[in-house]
């Protein structure tokens, strides 16, 4: 499966649009204390545990929106974006990771 943030597939015709499909994924509150309890994770300015969770959590919301669109028969997904929010509130500080892009078949 193709998946870009392109409107487009260069060099290939889209014969169908299949609609929107999603993909979300969550980083629970207590990754933020694991993270932040070791400050030996922290290299260059950067936690990589943290982009290790983000990482892992984008890959989830893709992993879903592709059997989403899959399951409509499409072969790619086009207009690709990816959203990170912070939930806050009552929820603590858990991070919501969405994915979306329009399901498309191409020849």
């Amino acid at each position: 499966m193709i998946i870009t943030s392109s409107n487009t597939l260069e060099n290939k015709e889209i014969i169908d649009y299949k609609g929107l499909v999603t993909g979300e994924s969550l980083i629970g509150a207590n990754i933020y204390k694991d993270l932040f309890s070791g400050v030996r994770d922290v290299v260059g300015g950067r936690t990589s545990r943290y982009e290790e969770e983000l990482e892992r959590a984008r890959d989830i919301a893709f992993g879903s929106m592709k059997e989403k669109a899959e399951s409509l028969g499409a072969n790619a997904i086009i207009g690709l974006k990816i959203s990170y929010d912070n939930l806050g509130g009552t929820m603590g500080n858990t991070i919501l990771v969405t994915a979306y892009g329009t399901a498309i078949k191409f020849e």
